[in-house]
């Protein structure tokens, strides 16, 4: 059965991407244990609009694990403690009455931050605009669905295509790199017969891209995988260094 729980939150507040930030913290008395934590956040956001104090900024959206808007490093986690959600769908019954609880933005050039928690992540939209896409006709529906797809091949695409590009790869890797989510957008792709007629093209355009916003080299340690909400295989990495290599040959 939940109870209430008294908790200290050690939040990271930063006024802008030139500014030099701090940790600060912050006491919370009777926090339900079956309450989220972003709704903990609330409760905290509250209190310090009650305080007169400046409220907390901190990214979220849908609230059901699907949107990955909520991307925060909790005690050393991206998303927090619990394995395959993210920070929406973390609950406060994972900790503990008197604990304090370390609150930090992602770490990445790639993602600078906004203010607080909050960062940019318009880098991942910019690798998708780069060539995370199908631009050739198809056909209609009907025809498209006609095209017989191998169903170990449909399986994987729609493993791929599971990635909801919330950043915990990159946060958690030791370089900052992207490869997980570009891996995981090239492979749902290249493995499909929509997608194989731009995939020379899409490789390099979408790993150029990373590389360009600033993003680290992968060095397989695999905490990517580890890390990740949605259980992206680090495979897709292989894979995108396979489709990259072709597009050079090609060359």
């Amino acid at each position: 059965m939940d109870k209430n729980i008294n908790i200290k939150v050690k939040i990271w507040r930063q006024n802008g991407p030139k500014e030099k930030g701090r940790f600060e913290t912050y006491e919370l008395k009777n926090i339900s244990q079956g309450s989220s934590f972003l709704e903990m956040l609330d409760i905290l956001n509250e209190q310090l609009i009650n305080e007169g104090q400046t409220p907390v900024v901190f990214d979220h959206d849908c609230r059901e694990g699907i949107c990955g808007m909520c991307s925060l490093y909790i005690n050393g986690h991206p998303h927090g403690p619990d394995e395959d959600v993210t920070t929406c769908q973390l609950h406060m019954r994972r900790f503990n009455d008197g604990e304090t609880i370390t609150v930090e933005p992602w770490r990445s050039a790639g993602f600078p931050v906004i203010k607080d928690l909050m960062v940019d992540r318009t880098a991942f939209d910019k690798i998708i605009q780069a060539g995370g896409y199908v631009s050739v006709n198809t056909g209609g529906i009907p025809d498209a669905n006609a095209i017989p797809i191998p169903k170990d091949k449909a399986d994987m695409a729609m493993d791929a295509a599971a990635c909801i590009g919330c950043g915990a790869c990159v946060a958690a890797c030791k370089n900052g790199s992207a490869m997980l989510f570009v891996s995981a957008k090239v492979s749902q792709l290249a493995l499909l017969p929509q997608g194989k007629v731009e995939a020379a093209r899409r490789a390099k355009a979408m790993v150029a891209k990373m590389d360009d916003l600033g993003f680290g080299n992968c060095t397989n340690t695999g905490a990517c995988e580890v890390e990740c909400p949605k259980n992206i295989s680090i495979s897709n990495i292989a894979r995108l260094n396979r489709e990259f290599l072709k597009a050079k040959f090609k060359d």
